[in-house]
């Protein structure tokens, strides 16, 4: 947000120096730069508030579902007692099915009680768009996230490990996705890339729907890139979940 700041004023400082630059070659004149005055629509007055509590929830989001989910699978692993799943007539697909909702679940659950309580109630942030349409969004990412989470308890062996890969791969996430930078001020081979993640389109979409007040007909594409990344991260988890599975039979 800071950035976003320092890099409006460069703007303002370079168009105010091309205008007198002009006014001078071609008129003749000492005149003054033309002044611009801006207004901005959805946040007139600027609070850095409004914008830093709802990208506190868009990013959290993403960052408890993924250690949540693995998390949870880990510590069963070690202390064994997801052996005794492999005794119960379930199939893999059964128990990744049951991380998955479970744990999207609570964290749906969290967002909707502070964006609600916290952001609405005690900060007075107002949302502009349909809180319904942002938790079902959150809900498809959530589908892709924890996904993401079981794919990497799985590729981890303890604790320690996760977390090494959870730093390594939730801080590109959060970066990049256009949670705290604007995707418009990365190289556009980085914009490119990021287009494989589902934070990229949930930041999106969630941004769109509380800032700008957009609907499901606006928003569609990014709901559409979601469900189909996080189906890819499923399919990719579920064939890792069911060969750990194999070895552990």
């Amino acid at each position: 947000m800071s950035q976003a700041f320092t890099g409006n004023s460069y703007i303002l400082e370079i168009i105010n120096t091309e205008v007198a630059e002009f006014l001078q070659r071609y008129r003749g004149i000492a005149a003054a730069p033309a002044e611009l005055v801006l207004h901005s629509r959805f946040n007139p007055n600027l609070e850095r508030a409004w914008f830093g509590a709802l990208m506190e929830i868009i990013n959290n989001v993403t960052m408890l579902s993924i250690i949540l989910t693995g998390a949870a699978l880990i510590r069963e692993r070690e202390h064994g007692t997801i052996e005794h799943l492999l005794v119960m007539p379930v199939t893999p697909l059964e128990i990744m099915l049951a991380k998955v909702w479970s744990m999207g679940l609570v964290v749906l659950l969290a967002a909707a009680a502070a964006l609600v309580f916290i952001v609405q109630g005690a900060l007075q942030v107002p949302v502009q768009g349909s809180v319904w349409l942002f938790l079902a969004v959150a809900a498809l990412h959530l589908f892709a996230t924890t996904s993401m989470g079981i794919f990497m308890a799985m590729l981890a062996r303890s604790m320690p490990q996760f977390g090494m890969l959870v730093v390594l791969v939730l801080l590109p996430l959060q970066l990049l996705s256009g949670g705290s930078t604007p995707r418009e001020s990365m190289p556009l081979l980085v914009q490119n890339i990021m287009l494989a993640a589902p934070t990229t389109h949930f930041v999106s979409a969630a941004q769109a729907v509380l800032y700008r007040g957009a609907g499901a007909a606006v928003i569609w594409p990014q709901m559409l890139a979601i469900m189909g990344i996080g189906a890819a991260l499923f399919a990719a988890a579920l064939m890792r979940f069911r060969k750990t599975i194999g070895q552990m039979a």
